[in-house]
Order: structure tokens, then sequence, then C-alpha cells
């Protein structure tokens, strides 16, 4: 198990631990999310990616051991201090968890009513200019129901960003999804963090979107992180865990 401490982490697990009932999810789990780049967590289903994903942000609660978001230490932070650590986070949901009721703009909009004081003109202003650099720049009032799988996955995107926040946390952004349409969503995850400086987390078990915009990659398997370091470090694991998932997906 090969486990590399980034140089300037803006995200740290410190020895993380979380059962439900019998069932081990987290066990010591200790790792630093760099800042700026774009990290990826891999594995099946049910190892604990979205669980680990849960107490960055402070929705779930280790039995044990330690998150902090820079100096801020989350799993023992105050509800106001949370509140604000959140604040800095936007969210990619795997199936867009788009409102059907509202158009493509108003959703993107949707956290500009509830977290800022803009009027009306300006947050329409910010929504649509989120929308151009998800490269939908006339879908402002086009019906969510209108929208391809593709395009609710970048209007997601744009709400994702629109606070400007810190950190993006993805959750499978390439579910259901058509294999042109995923290197199409995945070219713009790419863009998004060169061109915003955004830290990007994303959570998959899509190798092949992992290895196209991860520039740090993990892996979870039985509650640990059994490698993580720079993709081209990953590639080169001896964990039989890490290749034989490789093998599996034809990446070696």
């Amino acid at each position: 198990m090969t486990v590399r401490e980034p140089p300037d982490p803006i995200i740290r697990m410190v020895d993380l631990h979380k059962r439900f009932g019998e069932l081990v999810v987290l066990d010591g789990v200790t790792f630093g999310i760099p800042r700026g780049l774009t990290t990826v967590l891999l594995g099946p289903s049910g190892t604990g990616k979205s669980v680990l994903i849960k107490h960055i942000v402070g929705l779930l609660e280790p039995d044990s051991g330690e998150v902090w978001v820079d100096d801020v230490r989350v799993d023992t932070a105050s509800v106001r201090q949370q509140y604000a650590v959140r604040k800095r986070f936007g969210m990619m949901f795997q199936n867009g968890a788009l409102f059907d009721n509202l158009t493509a703009g108003e959703n993107v909009e949707f956290p500009l009513r509830y977290h800022t004081s803009h009027n009306a003109a300006k947050r329409r202003k910010i929504a649509e200019e989120k929308l151009a650099l998800v490269e939908l720049p006339e879908v402002y009032d086009r019906p969510t129901s209108a929208l391809s799988g593709g395009q609710r996955k970048r209007v997601s995107l744009a709400r994702a960003i629109v606070l400007e926040p810190d950190v993006v946390l993805f959750d499978e952004p390439n579910s259901g999804l058509d294999p042109l349409t995923s290197s199409t969503v995945d070219a713009l995850i790419s863009r998004m963090k060169d061109q915003l400086g955004i830290t990007f987390v994303v959570i998959t078990h899509d190798i092949v979107q992992a290895l196209a915009i991860g520039d740090w990659i993990g892996m979870l398997s039985g509650g640990e992180l059994v490698e993580y370091g720079p993709r081209e470090d990953f590639l080169k694991s001896e964990s039989d865990v890490v290749r034989g998932f490789l093998a599996r997906n034809h990446t070696v």
C-alpha cells in the first residue's frame, strides 16, 4: 500500500474510521487532496467513496479520526463553522439533480437566490456566464426536459460552479452517458480546472475517466485506501488490487 502526501493539501483525512452496524466502510483512511488539481477516487460500488465525500463537508461524522479543510477541523467544528466550510464547496450529483419545473438557466441561478443578495438581472447575467463556460451559451430559457443527458450534466456543472467555490465534488459525473458524451464531459472538467483554478474531487468506478482527468488518483478497497498518488505513480502501482482493477478494465 502506497499513499503519497501532496505538497499543498486543501483537504486532509487523518486515520478516518466509519462503520454502519457490523459493516466497516472506512478503516483508517489517511490522505490529502491537493489544491487546484483534480483528484479521482476509484473503486467498485460499495467501497465507501460516497461516504468519504460526505465526511469532507460534514454530512457524516466519523467514528474516529479527523477531517480538515485548510485550518478548520470539520468533524469537531461548530454548526456555524461547518456551514461556512460548506459554502466553499460545489456539488455535481450523479443524476444531475436538476429541477424539472425550472428552465436550464433557473437551475443554474438557484443557489444565487439563497446565498447572495443579487437582484434578478444580476443572477441571470451570472447564470448565463456560467452556462457559456460549459459551452451552453443559449439554453437559459430552455425547459430542463428538453435537454439531452450530456446537456443536463453540463447544466449541473454550471450550477456547481455558480457561487465560485474553492472545491467541486463530483459523484459519478459520467454515469448514464455514452462514450462520446463522456469524453466531452471529461474535457470540460479538465478545462474548468485549468481555467478557474478550482480543486475538483471526483468519485467514480470509470478508470477511463480517471486517467483522462485525474492529476492524483486513489483506490478504495475493503475500507482502506490501497493506493494514492500522482497519475503516473498510480499506473505503476504494485498493489494486486490496483493491478487487477486496471487489468479488468483493459488498461494494462
